[in-house]
């Protein structure tokens, strides 16, 4: 590993094996993030974003889903080599990640406070009465009104903004060097999803933490990571830095994620649709020979239909998975 590069995974390959066939979910995920740095990993739904993260997280359910191959170093060290005591050691302290759903993740029969306190108390060695102040600080930290009697709410009498919080505020009680955020804040709206992306910022700034962002929302990407990695049925077909990929989109994917946003610099006409990504994903049990993407792609070529692109580097830091750019003068 590259002395910053805090995350990398190589080849990482996850199967789902279930009586209608093989998912293949995850398909060779290389990526890197380094010390501070937040990574965007952008798709559509059913893309494989967040079977990626619960792979890095060792999270994935057997049965059905298995890491087939693959390695996942973390600060030097082979994620996928250690056994599950030593996960539990990383998991919360060392990588926290910020689930979807906040309701789901939280336990309705236990207070918030108890359940912050709980993941403290695991990885810290401080007594109740030091973790008890400490998850207080976090839920001050994380914007929460009058902390010292949310501390004993239950779930359920938090609004979904608050119960978002509270998952941050436990995500980051121990100083995790990596955040995993899954699309933590689709759910809300949008002045509560302003607060919470700000929030994550100031607290990258104060810990210096690297996050992995995971969304379909690319405002948030634009403002919120360095770098971005664009997945396609389980595979990147797109990775560079946040200023390349908006200025210069090479993957015909990529491009229609882009044109998909309406733009207010450039009002539509009356009656002038949204431009769209024709089709639809392609069924994980039946996907098309070749490039994965040709069923929708208006550029694709005999060759995208018979046989898969490799990522290629099509200039420093620029990973594009497409024949058509790999062709002089074809690229979109």
């Amino acid at each position: 590993m590259e002395k910053d590069v805090l995350l990398e995974t190589k080849d990482l390959t996850t199967y789902f094996y279930t009586d209608d066939g093989v998912v293949k979910a995850v398909e060779g995920v290389d990526l890197k993030i380094r010390v501070g740095e937040t990574l965007g990993l952008v798709g559509e739904s059913g893309c494989g974003k967040s079977v990626t993260s619960l792979s890095i997280m060792r999270l994935v359910p057997w049965p059905p889903g298995k890491i087939v191959k693959g390695e996942v170093w973390f600060k030097g060290e082979d994620l996928l080599k250690k056994t599950e005591e030593e996960m539990r050691r990383v998991r919360g302290s060392q990588i926290s990640m910020i689930f979807q759903e906040p309701m789901t993740s939280l336990n309705p029969v236990f207070t918030v406070g108890f359940q912050i306190m709980e993941a403290i108390l695991v990885h810290q060695d401080i007594t109740e009465e030091e973790a008890k102040k400490k998850a207080i600080e976090m839920l001050d930290l994380v914007g929460i009104p009058d902390p010292e009697k949310r501390f004993y709410n239950y779930p359920h009498q938090m609004s979904g903004g608050m119960r978002q919080r509270v998952m941050i505020a436990m995500a980051l009680s121990c100083n995790p060097d990596l955040l995993i955020s899954d699309e933590a804040t689709t759910a809300l709206d949008v002045t509560i999803q302003a607060q919470i992306l700000e929030l994550m910022k100031d607290l990258k700034k104060k810990i210096g933490m690297a996050i992995l962002m995971i969304t379909h929302n690319l405002a948030v990407i634009a403002e919120m990571a360095d770098s971005i990695a664009v997945m396609y049925t389980g595979r990147i077909v797109e990775y560079s830095d946040v200023k390349t990929i908006f200025k210069n989109p090479q993957h015909p994917y990529t491009y229609g994620l882009l044109h998909s946003i309406p733009l207010v610099t450039k009002p539509r006409k009356e009656g002038e649709r949204l431009a769209t990504i024709e089709g639809v994903v392609p069924n994980p049990y039946h996907m098309p020979k070749g490039c994965k993407f040709h069923p929708r792609c208006p550029y694709a070529t005999k060759k995208c239909r018979e046989e898969e692109p490799p990522l290629e580097e099509i200039s420093p830091g620029h990973w594009v998975r497409c024949w058509n750019y790999l062709k002089p003068g074809e690229g979109v």
